[in-house]
């Protein structure tokens, strides 16, 4: 049996690194993208694949712990095999990368 993984991946600005995942046909399906960024570009090709969007924007939080929570909380919504940092230009925390170790991919 080969089932897919399913990913969610954090972008931060065009969604270059996330066209060419989605390009690629590999056995994986994008089951959200996320960013920190409302107007990062990459969201609108998510949307143009039909993959949910989300932003967790970082400035509507006071510390780096609470905003690395916020974005725990809305990846694991959706009950990813694997996180991928494509392009993500953002300093994640030990307890964010420790949530996901194995499973974390930069």
């Amino acid at each position: 049996m080969n089932a897919q993984r399913r990913i969610v991946v954090l972008i931060s600005g065009r969604g270059s690194n996330l066209g060419a995942l989605l390009e690629a046909r590999l056995p994986l399906q994008v089951v959200a993208v996320i960013s920190h960024k409302a107007d990062a570009a990459g969201l609108g090709l998510a949307q143009e694949w039909g993959i949910p969007t989300r932003v967790i924007s970082a400035e509507a939080y006071a510390e780096r712990t609470d905003f690395d929570r916020a974005l725990q909380q809305a990846i694991d919504g959706f009950a990813p095999d694997l996180v991928v940092l494509a392009g993500f230009m953002r300093i994640l925390t030990p307890e964010f990368v420790t949530h996901y170790q194995g499973r974390l991919l930069n």
